[in-house]
């Protein structure tokens, strides 16, 4: 075999090896990768019970209900659907009634949002872009402080603390 027919075999080998192990990441990532969905989202393509998904929109005025220990519910609006979500945990500094939210976790049978994390946004200017977008589409933006519909900056900051 000559030089260049040694090393077309090497360069194809090694981009075989490198296409199997990209497959094979990926498919051992498929149930780690949430996606996000809105509570409009939710009700109207449902998911697995055991699928991972990340949820988003604003904390449902009223719905803050603190139970036994460190589990908390609350409701997670886009004002156009509520979901109830439950979480045990110590909830972000930043966490109140009317501010943008994103949970992970999965549904449960009962319809509930069961949630393993909770992150808050970090200050008064930043919405996470999904989040955003969702609500810009929708029409809707609540900010902090706000007596009525505002609307988010075109570009949000970029993620700092997430």
């Amino acid at each position: 075999m000559t030089r260049k027919g040694q090393r077309f075999l090497l360069i194809s080998v090694a981009l075989a090896v490198l296409t199997v192990a990209t497959g094979l990441v990926l498919f051992a990532m498929r149930d780690s990768i949430a996606f996000f969905s809105s509570p409009t989202d939710l009700y109207s393509e449902p998911v697995r019970e055991s699928q991972r998904i990340r949820l988003g929109g604003l904390v449902a005025e009223g719905t803050v209900v603190r139970g036994v220990g460190d589990t908390v519910t609350f409701g997670v609006t886009d004002t156009n659907a509520t979901i109830n979500v439950s979480y045990t945990g110590i909830l972000p500094d930043l966490f109140r009634e009317g501010q943008g939210v994103v949970t992970e976790g999965y549904m449960t049978p009962s319809g509930e949002f069961q949630a393993d994390t909770v992150l808050a946004r970090h200050d008064e200017n930043y919405m996470p872009a999904e989040v955003a977008e969702s609500l810009r589409a929708q029409g809707v933006w609540q900010g902090e402080g706000s007596e009525g519909t505002q609307h988010p900056p075109a570009n949000p900051p970029a993620l700092t603390e997430y």
